[in-house]
């Protein structure tokens, strides 16, 4: 029949891909050059298109491989512009320097638990809010949502929030920096997002019927079936926290309380000023020139690495919660 020998011949244009001296139909002659021509094409774009990340790929992580290789290399080298692939003179100079700072420490044990208290308090409050405001049954959720961008876009000023810390006896302690900033708005809409485009009202109507209320339902049902959204804003909050200085530099006056970030700051600026009073001795100013360009490699290094080592395992969930957060339903 004519329906079955067209069948054929796709089948076996089909089975003859790559082979179409050995095909006997016209038929299969034609879908075999098809395919031939179209698995050339793919690829060819498959190839151009692995080039382009790759060079992507070394674009993006040549500074940082740049950074490493020249926290160990000797200054001169680097200036120089002979370090480009591989470290030259290798010293650890820049680092012992760094970890002999006695206030370094201070200043990690500081940042860490800024890092955790204020994440954990962002990450609640941030949780609590998004499902709030997903909530199609709540009343004035309209005018509460406008509201939360509104100060996105207007806030007060640095003065009058430096006011309003002073006032309410937060100024000079921890608390400082991790409630003025309890919520951030944008991790606030992504949250929102989340939960309208991934819980279903039907998953509430059948907890209610199970006898569950909000909150049960909230801390049992939506925060287990939330992963990939949680650790995107741990992921963001912590790297904040992290790399945190300028409110410290306002509301912190003891320099025992101040984060990794001032402590590096500072370290970095006591060289650089004595490097300057080495004005008019060429040996000295030589010598603390090569202490400075040294260290500042290796205060990147120290102050980046924790970040950079968590970040692979949050990976996975913050592509897919940022993805999925970032449409509404």
């Amino acid at each position: 029949m004519p329906f079955q020998k067209s069948m054929e011949n796709q089948v076996y244009g089909k089975r003859c891909k790559g082979t179409s001296a050995h095909c006997t139909y016209d038929g299969g002659i034609m879908m075999t050059k098809s395919l031939v021509n179209e698995s050339k094409s793919d690829l060819i774009f498959d190839r151009i298109n692995i080039f382009i990340m790759i060079c992507v790929l070394i674009i993006v992580l040549y500074p940082l491989y740049f950074i490493v290789i020249a926290s160990i290399s000797d200054p001169y080298a680097v200036n120089s512009g002979k370090v480009i692939l591989f470290p030259k003179g290798i010293t650890l100079e820049g680092y012992s320097r760094v970890f002999e700072h006695a206030p370094l420490w201070n200043g990690y044990k500081n940042t860490i638990i800024y890092t955790l208290l204020g994440t954990a308090i962002n990450v609640i409050l941030t949780l609590c809010g998004g499902y709030v405001l997903s909530r199609r049954d709540l009343v004035g959720r309209n005018f509460l949502s406008k509201f939360v961008v509104f100060t996105m876009i207007f806030n007060g000023g640095l003065i009058p929030r430096f006011l309003v810390v002073k006032n309410l006896g937060l100024y000079d302690s921890m608390w400082s920096l991790i409630l003025p900033g309890a919520i951030s708005v944008y991790n606030l809409i992504v949250c929102k997002s989340f939960f309208e485009s991934t819980i279903p009202t039907e998953l509430l109507d059948s907890a209610r019927i199970d006898g569950c209320n909000n909150i049960k339902f909230f801390v049992r049902i939506v925060l287990p079936i939330s992963p990939a959204i949680i650790a995107v804003l741990i992921l963001f909050y912590a790297v904040g926290h992290w790399n945190s200085y300028f409110d410290a530099l306002i509301y912190l006056k003891s320099p025992e309380k101040n984060p990794l970030q001032i402590v590096l700051r500072d370290l970095l600026v006591t060289f650089e000023v004595m490097q300057g009073d080495a004005v008019g001795d060429a040996g000295t100013l030589e010598a603390k020139q090569k202490i400075a360009d040294i260290m500042r490699f290796a205060i990147i290094i120290v102050s980046s690495a924790p970040v950079i080592i968590i970040y692979p395992f949050l990976q996975k969930y913050f592509i897919k919660g940022i993805m999925v957060g970032s449409i509404k339903g």
